[in-house]
């Protein structure tokens, strides 16, 4: 609501005398219990309520000295309905029958309600300007909706409520678009409840705005009624308005986002095991929103739309025992789901295929009737599933719906270890269920570059499963999609085919930001673990797939561009072709000077930057050092042509904040830093701290720590990897302590995966040997895990 101009909030204690503090007593009182463990959170929202009831009814009392009548003060939005949590506005209304003496009164009312410290969207009107801001305003009139009499005259307040109803249904027409944009509007900005790392429990898709707007939407359209499920969305809202509730206790705060640092917490007050029940919990509840929204938009949208949408007099067959009826996909009336296993399937290709909804009477009779077919499938079936699955982004609702009714898992059974598994880490986007969907359909548009585009997507689909099970989940994946693939009588070729691609889902882009692409030794690993090149281009194809259903941070033009290199070189590799020797990196013509010249230069031309300098230990952890202090994320090192005395380096960057550092200040600290005119290291660690004071969690488990030396994948080096949380400068930290181990750094690579990062360093001693050759490696091991210990 908006605030009345009259009444502008004055300073605290500048009122009348407040009758008590005893709305801020309730709440806190209520919100100890609940974090005592003596109050359920999910009734704190009435009993808040009904306390504010008591407070204001005292308030108007006071405020008409005794004569309420010609005055009604409406509760609004949710205080309306009696689900105010401890962070929640008063949301009040004070209506009147055009009193001289109504300023005073609400004054009284608004300053007692100040002084305690609460916040207030108030406005006062009379029953006709109440109804004529509600003719153009979208949220004082859904506000409206939810009105109900706190005190005083209840004839003049209750009419006002059936006369909002009834204004709102008559707007439909005008009203429904503007709240369809508006709520589309929040889902973008907001994200979806069900699939976030840290969900907003009312504004995400899925959230109670939702549930209120589902609720606003039924009133304008009866029929959308009818078609939702009432007591599922009852719990789903009762749940995550209980969450709200305890993270509010917790916090302190009226914030909103269900923040990792407060998921244990929270999941504790709603007496969960742990934060990845609670997570669980959410996802299913927003889920069932989300659907319930979903549903009624569309068949809104299509009323909306007119008669001729609506189409309700047509009836066409598409296939045997599948129809299309008043524009959704539904089971022919002589359909028979208990007999015939593809009906399920066929039905869900057909909805995914029109981008049209199942019929919700079709989807209560495949749920009531349907089967799990018999093993091995039949053909039919198999070429329909795989059919449903290369349908794009039309296949994750049209699953979602079979999923809610128990459908998908009679073919798929293992689905149900993964659904709603979250994956609580800022590098995924989603629980492990949605993330396999959205990598099916992200194969989608790579189905033409492939030659067998239903291995493509049955990968897609499998490559997680492993997830819900302990171990290796790549490994642990190979031994479940067997069991799948052979149940679903795939030949013995295609089986071979799959277990690679589900085994080996992760080894390209590993392989490509892990390991040094110029060593020949990289290539031919990939090589024998992919075998043949049907197999390389279908992996190549479910890397990016599933690069991109992660999370934005797990794909870009960076990664794309090492992958594609490496699957060029497997490729040569697995053709008997001999591997291109790798081009020196060049050195920029205005380096060169500087080079004759033996002094320090530094150039950056896109995001690579080139050094030369005197050659001398801890030239490498001096400039990875000074890049992390200007910004610079160090995606790749690598050591170029140098002389005797020169060293020649090649840094690919990616600036932290998206914007170039001043490359001159860069190379000046780059000087100070090798000739000790200031501590490098101090200003890492005071840089690191003020950092720190603001980084929150990005994964709900800290991340590995932990150090391995491979001595026989490179003949080249030695490989050293280092696993450690994300911290600024660990880049120079590592490579200064190889530094001090008289170590040569050949190449080294950073991979980011999200709140942690895999440190990859080709390493030599001063004559060209590798560890092994020196009996070196534990003592490698043992210098970096006791930094690690000191900088993680």
């Amino acid at each position: 609501m908006t605030s009345d101009p009259a009444t502008v909030r004055p300073e605290p204690g500048t009122g009348p005398e407040p009758v008590a503090r005893s709305i801020r007593t309730a709440r806190d009182e209520l919100a100890a219990a609940v974090l005592g463990g003596a109050l359920w959170p999910g009734e704190l929202p009435r009993r808040y309520s009904d306390a504010v009831d008591a407070v204001l009814a005292n308030l108007l009392d006071q405020a008409t000295e005794g004569k309420p009548r010609g005055y009604a003060l409406l509760a609004v939005g949710g205080y309306g309905r009696r689900e105010l949590c401890p962070g929640s506005d008063l949301d009040l209304v004070l209506l009147h029958r055009g009193r001289r003496g109504v300023e005073k009164v609400a004054q009284a009312l608004w300053y007692a309600i100040w002084d305690e410290g609460l916040r207030l969207d108030h406005s006062v009107r009379t029953r006709r300007e109440a109804l004529g801001v509600a003719r153009g305003d979208l949220k004082a009139i859904l506000g409206l909706l939810d009105c109900r009499v706190v005190a005083g005259d209840a004839k003049l307040g209750e009419p006002l409520q059936s006369s909002v109803a009834e204004l709102w249904q008559r707007q439909a027409p005008t009203m429904l678009p503007l709240l369809d944009d508006a709520v589309t509007a929040r889902h973008h900005s907001a994200g979806e409840l069900a699939f976030l790392l840290e969900p907003d429990l009312k504004r995400s898709a899925g959230g109670l705005r939702d549930a209120a707007a589902l609720r606003a939407l039924a009133l304008a359209m009866p029929v959308i009624a009818s078609a939702q499920e009432p007591i599922a969305i009852a719990e789903a809202e009762g749940l995550i308005l209980s969450a709200r509730v305890a993270l509010h206790c917790r916090a302190g705060s009226s914030n909103d986002r269900l923040l990792l640092q407060e998921q244990d917490q929270v999941a504790a007050l709603l007496q969960m095991d742990d934060a990845d029940v609670l997570m669980a919990a959410m996802a299913e509840a927003g889920r069932t929103i989300s659907a319930s929204s979903e549903e009624a938009w569309r068949r809104a949208r299509r009323v909306l739309r007119g008669p001729a949408a609506l189409d309700a007099a047509t009836t066409s067959t598409i296939e045997p025992g599948v129809v299309v009826r008043d524009g959704e996909v539904a089971l022919a009336d002589d359909a028979d789901p208990a007999g015939d296993p593809t009906l399920v399937v066929r039905v869900a290709r057909a909805a995914a295929q029109r981008n049209v909804l199942i019929e919700r009477e079709s989807l209560d009779r495949l749920a009531a009737d349907a089967r799990a077919p018999a093993e091995p499938w039949t053909p039919r079936l198999r070429d329909a599933f795989l059919d449903l699955l290369q349908t794009g982004d039309a296949l994750v609702p049209v699953v979602e719906a079979l999923d809610r009714r128990g459908l998908f898992e009679l073919f798929l059974p293992e689905w149900t270890v993964v659904r709603n598994r979250p994956q609580r880490n800022a590098y995924h986007r989603y629980t492990v269920d949605r993330h396999l969907l959205e990598a099916v359909a992200r194969c989608c548009s790579h189905l033409s570059a492939v030659d067998r585009p239903d291995l493509l997507v049955m990968a897609a689909l499998l490559h997680d499963l492993g997830k819900g099970t302990p171990g290796d989940h790549s490994q642990v994946g190979r031994d479940i999609a067997e069991r799948v693939v052979r149940r679903m009588g795939f030949s013995e070729q295609d089986v071979a085919v799959l277990l690679r691609l589900v085994a080996y889902h992760l080894v390209l882009p590993e392989m490509a930001t892990r390991r040094d692409l110029d060593d020949p030794s990289t290539a031919h690993v990939v090589a024998r673990l992919v075998e043949d090149r049907r197999t390389l281009t279908l992996l190549a194809a479910l890397t990016e797939a599933d690069s991109v259903a992660t999370g934005t941070s797990a794909w870009g033009p960076w990664k794309a561009e090492l992958v594609a290199t490496l699957t060029a070189r497997v490729g040569d590799v697995l053709d008997g072709r001999p591997l291109a020797a790798p081009a020196p990196p060049a050195m920029p013509p205005e380096l060169v000077g500087a080079m004759e010249e033996g002094r320090l230069a530094l150039r950056a031309f896109g995001r690579r930057v080139t050094v030369v300098a005197p050659d001398r230990p801890g030239l490498l952890a001096a400039v990875t050092g000074v890049l992390a202090l200007h910004g610079c994320n160090v995606l790749r090192a690598t050591a170029g042509a140098g002389t005797r005395d020169m060293a020649f380096e090649v840094f690919d960057v990616e600036p932290a904040f998206d914007r170039q550092p001043n490359w001159a200040a860069v190379e000046a600290d780059v000087a100070g830093a090798l000739n000790r005119s200031f501590e490098l290291d101090e200003r890492l660690e005071a840089q690191d701290r003020t950092y720190s004071r603001s980084r929150r969690p990005a994964a709900a488990r800290p991340a590995q720590v932990a150090v391995a030396v491979d001595d026989t994948t490179s003949e080249l080096a030695s490989i050293v990897e280092v696993r450690a949380p994300d911290r600024l400068g660990l880049l120079h930290h590592v490579t200064a302590t190889l530094a001090s181990a008289d170590l040569d750094v050949a190449a080294a690579l950073v991979d980011t995966l999200g709140h942690e990062v895999v440190d990859t360093f080709y390493v030599r001693d001063r004559e060209g040997r590798k560890l092994g050759a020196t009996a070196r490696a534990e003592e490698v091991r043992t210098l970096l895990a006791e930094v690690l210990a000191r900088v993680c």
